[in-house]
């Protein structure tokens, strides 16, 4: 197998790191992203007040300031239209994407999609949904990717 086809893959540390409330992305700094997810995240709950300061705190660090956060409302607990964090307004749209997925929107046109693994989940199946979504030559949709990991959907 040539260099070039030798699958990205996190480090083993990584591994180890992830637990409820990590975030892991794929950030590409190319125009085109080839891969269906950008990334994962792992909320402790289904409270997205307590639980979205987090992430968006991880995603700017990385990616600058986030505008907007989608989410698939009957996924999530009391879903606010906008929550203020870090001194800044993140409006909140309520799609039916499902509870696998979190769109996540910098300035007025870049969109992130990261997978959502239920909390609740065992965490060798976390880490194996987590893994495979950052793959940049990950094809799986985040529903299938729980599915052949055995995320637990039901908590």
């Amino acid at each position: 197998m040539a260099d070039s086809d030798t699958p990205h893959l996190l480090p083993e540390a990584v591994h180890r790191a992830v637990k409820p409330g990590t975030a892991l992305l794929r950030l590409e700094t190319t125009r085109t992203r080839e891969g269906i997810l950008d990334g994962a995240w792992w909320p402790r709950s289904r409270d997205i007040a307590a639980e979205l300061p987090g992430l968006i705190g991880a995603l700017t660090e990385h990616l600058g300031p986030v505008t907007r956060v989608g989410l698939d409302a009957s996924a999530w607990e009391e879903l606010p239209v906008r929550l203020v964090i870090d001194d800044r307004v993140v409006h909140i749209d309520s799609f039916p994407v499902g509870d696998d997925t979190v769109l996540i929107t910098r300035g007025d046109n870049d969109h992130f999609v990261l997978l959502v693994v239920p909390p609740g989940t065992e965490p060798g199946a976390a880490h194996a949904a987590m893994a495979r979504a950052v793959r940049a030559d990950n094809v799986t949709d985040a529903e299938h990717i729980l599915i052949d990991t055995n995320a637990d959907r039901r908590t």
